[in-house]
């Protein structure tokens, strides 16, 4: 085929995907290729797998199937975290051109230059050991073809790999060891971010909170370094290790201007019998602690939990201490998911597999305990007010309306206004809409607004 330039991306999985993405997005446009949409027939497609999901594999092959059918000469690649773990397996994909690891991944517009005259058919991988795998590569997301010109939030990754081999986990596997930037270097990231109009970022990475392994460095003073960069006015916990969410870091978001009370910590199990199964690095008592002293300084503040059901060895009554920790602690929403055998890991190993239809009825029972607390959350905000960051044109939002996050994570619905994004607003929260959002009005004449922007496509 002709030298391609015009590229099209996908990405399953994570926030920490979404934001690799943008980065490998611009080295094309940075060696001369074309960001497009999919249905665009754009010469290279590329996709960052997931091994985290269900079904990757099968994923994969969608995927696949679905670019072959919209341009048949297309070059494929296929990159991420499924493609470090199972190179080989993808390569025999029928489509695939080419299988980049961990590494690799970061010279995409090499390897394509390289290999893209290379005969149909003939797949190739190129990945290296994983152990080799020491260098950080910072990444944050921007908007692609068909969104907005604009955008509001944006994902930093500020970490990545992990050392804790948690007995389910893959992405130690697929990710390597922990590593991530320096404070300084981090933060001139976060500069060039602000100098776009970004008005919120969401730190992210693999394990957030072990950021400064290597430097001498950690978390807090990653934080404490950024809430003194001007021009962004919200940053945002993706996610954090309930043992790395130390007192200090706490009682910092509760004094922080910038730093949202909001809360993301994983628990992936109420009982201590299957904490120690999972080798996770801390116990109830400890997570409790943890949300009790949030509750206690930010009475206001949203915490969402990660859990897992059906890990081997979950008996029923292992299942019910799960499900009676989550009501005895003040938690606002869970994200669930349902144990799936991964290659290579401890629990693959061990006895006393759960049946599957027992893992998602266990999956079904917490997700609606999910809901019952997300309400609950809601339903206690009504009649308060709260300061809003609206977003550039939202794919979520209903017709005619514009969408945004509470400083507390609570979505918030109103008729559509232009000179609202990008912008915060002191918003009073009246109810609940069909669509599950927050429903209010602007309080006063106090908006206060950022320079107005083009809200056009970008091309």
């Amino acid at each position: 085929m002709s030298t391609p330039r015009k590229a099209a991306f996908h990405t399953l999985g994570c926030k920490l995907n979404f934001a690799e993405t943008s980065t490998l997005a611009r080295s094309l446009e940075d060696a001369g290729y074309a960001r497009v949409r999919e249905e665009d027939r754009p010469d290279v497609f590329v996709l960052n797998t997931c091994s985290v999901t269900e079904n990757a594999d099968r994923e994969c092959r969608r995927h696949v199937r679905r670019f072959r059918a919209i341009n048949p000469d297309a070059f494929i690649v296929v990159v991420g975290c499924y493609a470090q773990l199972k190179p080989g397996e993808i390569v025999e994909i029928p489509g695939v051109d080419l299988v980049l690891g961990a590494s690799e991944k970061f010279n995409l517009a090499g390897h394509i230059d390289r290999l893209a005259g290379s005969e149909k058919g003939h797949g190739q991988v190129i990945a290296g050991p994983l152990k080799e795998v020491k260098r950080f590569i910072p990444a944050h997301n921007v908007p692609g073809p068909g969104s907005a010109g604009r955008r509001t939030r944006t994902f930093l990754k500020v970490q990545d790999g992990c050392d804790y081999f948690c007995s389910f986990c893959t992405i130690p596997l697929a990710r390597g060891r922990s590593r991530s930037g320096t404070v300084a270097e981090t933060v001139e990231t976060v500069r060039s971010i602000a100098a776009t109009g970004v008005q919120e970022v969401v730190l992210t990475g693999v394990n957030t909170g072990d950021f400064g392994r290597g430097h001498g460095e950690d978390f807090l003073q990653l934080a404490q370094a950024l809430d003194r960069v001007e021009g962004i006015r919200r940053f945002r916990i993706s996610s954090i290790e309930p043992n790395l969410c130390s007192d200090e870091v706490i009682d910092f978001v509760a004094q922080s201007q910038r730093f949202m009370p909001h809360f993301h910590i994983p628990l992936q199990s109420g009982s201590d019998t299957i904490l120690q199964r999972m080798r996770r690095r801390y116990g109830t008592t400890l997570y409790a602690g943890r949300v009790e002293r949030i509750k206690a300084l930010m009475p206001h503040a949203c915490i969402g939990v990660d859990v897992i059901t059906g890990t081997p060895g979950e008996t029923e009554a292992e299942f019910l201490k799960t499900h009676a920790f989550l009501r005895s602690v003040p938690v606002d929403y869970l994200h669930v998911f349902t144990y799936s055998e991964r290659a290579h890991t401890t629990a693959v190993r061990m006895d006393h597999a759960v049946p599957m239809e027992v893992r998602r009825d266990r999956t079904k029972q917490l997700r609606s305990l999910s809901a019952k607390l997300h309400r609950s959350f809601q339903e206690r905000h009504l009649g308060t007010e709260r300061p809003v960051l609206f977003e550039y044109g939202d794919t979520e939002a209903p017709a005619d309306h514009i969408l945004g996050f509470t400083d507390n994570y609570v979505r918030v619905s109103l008729p559509w206004n232009t000179t609202l994004a990008n912008s915060i607003a002191p918003v009073a929260l009246d109810h609940i809409d069909a669509e599950g959002h927050i429903a209010g009005m602007i309080h006063g004449d106090s908006t206060e607004t950022a320079p107005r922007r083009n809200l056009t496509t970008a091309n």
